[in-house]
């Protein structure tokens, strides 16, 4: 187990290129099960729960080779496999994406319930529910989910949830739906340019999709789908959180490889924070920080504020002239990395799903754990700008969805270290 060491107060500047989208990678590895032939993704970062996902369709009947960095070969050898099992899902909680291509191509799935981090729960009843709408047989017992459709038949279904449509649900029904028999329509969808990927992946591998990026997708049942060779879009999160890297330390920093539309409201909303930005073309701009600035945040869906660059933001507000309010709407329990914060010595508090973040002078070095994926990066980012040495712990949560991070904040500047955590 490693952790970071960090020697805070360095002024970022330079390039750094963004990674392909963890979180489209994942949906669209799961999808290649949809058909017998090869495909060659693209961008795909190297990241712990990516190979999970690999190893998992190993699994499940497919040879999976790096082909060149960041390239990768999916081969079938074996479509006869259903099985997720525990050893892999507990670990990573897309490997539940793999459910909708199993259904509409093998006609059965045996999923284990999934785990990943620990952000409030996270229950799967609408892929059940998704799943069900399009004539699949479900029984949970002994901790897996053991599903059969002899046919799966489109139908109008609503996803949405508690909390608003569920990207990971909206990708699962859409991969199930690609070989049903007719036409579905998902209402409730997940917006996220994720989704969008997912989708025109698909479409290229001969699936029939409409309104992607809408709350209402259309898909209309296809008899098989080939292969294919596609790219995957850059990281916004991971974009999001170099900006605020830059924004803590004072810096500028040019953010290239990025999906420049992905970014308008959380670029709306660091610029209230005080920051300033040049954007150069449609995948580069310019990050500077400026006077830090309190500012107003409700977490949201897709085109708003994702819940998945609040604990960033924090860390940048933590040093503003004011009070901040972060409202998070979508996941209970996402605020674990704020008591970390504190220890930094930021001023805090919690409040059920809202945090008022009080604007500090200087934060100062010191030991913190990383609770979660996101948790992880925001409190990185609090480090740079914390005096003194800090170490931030369990790093293998950040593992998961950051390819090569301190190699690129040591690229900026930044005074970190990777080293063995006893």
């Amino acid at each position: 187990m490693d952790k970071y060491i960090v020697k805070g107060g360095s002024t970022l500047s330079g390039e750094v290129r963004i990674s392909g989208s963890k979180n489209a990678s994942l949906p669209i590895l799961a999808g290649t099960i949809l058909t017998g032939e090869d495909v060659i993704l693209h961008n795909i970062p190297d990241l712990a729960d990516i190979r999970m996902m690999l190893q998992l369709l190993e699994k499940l009947g497919k040879k999976t080779e790096w082909i060149a960095k960041n390239s990768v070969r999916i081969t079938e050898t074996d479509n006869s496999s259903i099985e997720a099992p525990y050893d892999i899902v507990r670990k990573m909680r897309a490997s539940i994406a793999v459910m909708g291509p199993l259904l509409a191509r093998r006609k059965q799935a045996k999923i284990s319930f999934p785990g990943g981090c620990a952000i409030g729960p996270r229950p799967i009843d609408i892929h059940i529910r998704g799943m069900e709408a399009l004539g699949t047989e479900l029984v949970i017992q002994h901790g897996y989910i053991w599903a059969q459709a002899k046919e799966l038949t489109g139908k109008r279904i609503n996803l949405l949830g508690t909390h608003g449509p569920s990207v990971l649900a909206t990708e699962n029904v859409m991969m199930a739906a690609a070989l049903a028999k007719g036409k579905t329509y998902i209402e409730g969808a997940a917006e996220e340019p994720e989704v969008a990927a997912l989708g025109k992946f698909l479409n290229q591998m001969g699936a029939k999709i409409t309104g992607l990026g809408t709350p209402i997708i259309e898909i209309e049942g296809v008899e098989s789908l080939h292969g294919v060779e596609f790219t995957v879009i850059p990281d916004r999160i991971e974009a999001g959180t170099f900006i605020a890297a830059a924004g803590i330390s004072g810096g500028k920093v040019h953010i290239k490889d990025v999906d420049i539309h992905h970014l308008d409201y959380p670029i709306e909303k660091f610029s209230e924070a005080g920051m300033e930005f040049e954007l150069l073309s449609e995948t580069e701009l310019i990050a500077k920080a400026g006077k830090i600035r309190p500012v107003q945040i409700d977490t949201k869906p897709y085109p708003y504020f994702p819940t998945d660059m609040q604990a960033q933001i924090m860390a940048v507000v933590s040093l503003c002239e004011g009070i901040s309010v972060i409202k998070e709407n979508i996941f209970p329990d996402r605020f674990t990395h704020a008591a970390e914060m504190n220890r930094l010595g930021a001023e805090i508090q919690v409040d059920g799903m809202t945090a008022v973040i009080r604007g500090v002078d200087h934060l100062s070095g010191a030991a913190v754990m990383a609770s979660d994926l996101r948790a992880g990066a925001g409190l990185v980012v609090s480090t740079l700008a914390a005096r003194g040495l800090s170490e931030v712990l369990r790093i293998y949560h950040i593992d998961r969805g950051y390819e090569c991070f301190e190699q690129k904040l040591q690229a900026l500047g930044a005074d970190i270290e990777r080293a063995a955590q006893e």
